[in-house]
């Protein structure tokens, strides 16, 4: 919970002194706060990549292990976990940032760009205890402590397939259905 901070506060914090006078400016304050706020959505979720990604390369190092040490019984299941790693992460990465078309028949409105900040910034939680349970995983593993790897695996499996069921109700939260 230590790194759930105000990204939003300290974006607009560091506006440059032109920005903040031209804020002043009818119209343009609207839209600089959606800017800010869209940019500090980018900020969280990019730090959401950057340790999935971590947890991403732990986990192959780890099948890389269990393959070398010829776990055949818990092969398939890492080449599961895996995959849905992989389609998390990009999913993280490659998520809406809260545009819409300017036709578009939903417009994003600054409180849906809010809830966008607050939901990513609930998932901080979600992917930190993941990253715990790989980094644990990957200890036990060079350790030696192989007694457990099913249930490693199955923990690690469970939280990440509860992240991806939360991730995917984002844009839903966004637009104010859930």
């Amino acid at each position: 919970m230590s790194e759930n901070k105000d990204v939003y506060s300290t974006v607009k914090g560091q506006m440059r002194l032109s920005e903040r006078i031209a804020a002043f400016l009818p119209g343009f304050r609207g839209y600089k706060e959606k800017e800010l706020r869209r940019e500090s959505d980018r900020l969280i979720r990019n730090h959401l990549y950057l340790k999935l990604s971590a947890a991403k390369t732990d986990l192959r190092s780890i099948s890389q292990k269990i393959t070398d040490r010829r776990y055949f019984d818990v092969m398939t299941d890492m080449d599961r976990l895996l995959a849905r790693m992989d389609r998390v992460v990009e999913k993280v990465n490659h998520a809406s940032y809260g545009y819409s078309g300017l036709f578009g028949a939903v417009k994003v409105k600054e409180e849906a760009l809010d809830r966008m900040i607050a939901f990513d910034n609930k998932l901080i939680d979600d992917v930190t205890a993941l990253t715990t349970d790989v980094a644990s995983f990957k200890e036990d593993l060079a350790n030696n402590v192989t007694a457990n790897i099913k249930t490693h695996v199955q923990i690690v499996s469970d939280k990440l397939e509860a992240l991806e069921v939360t991730f995917d109700s984002r844009e839903e939260v966004i637009l104010g259905v859930t």
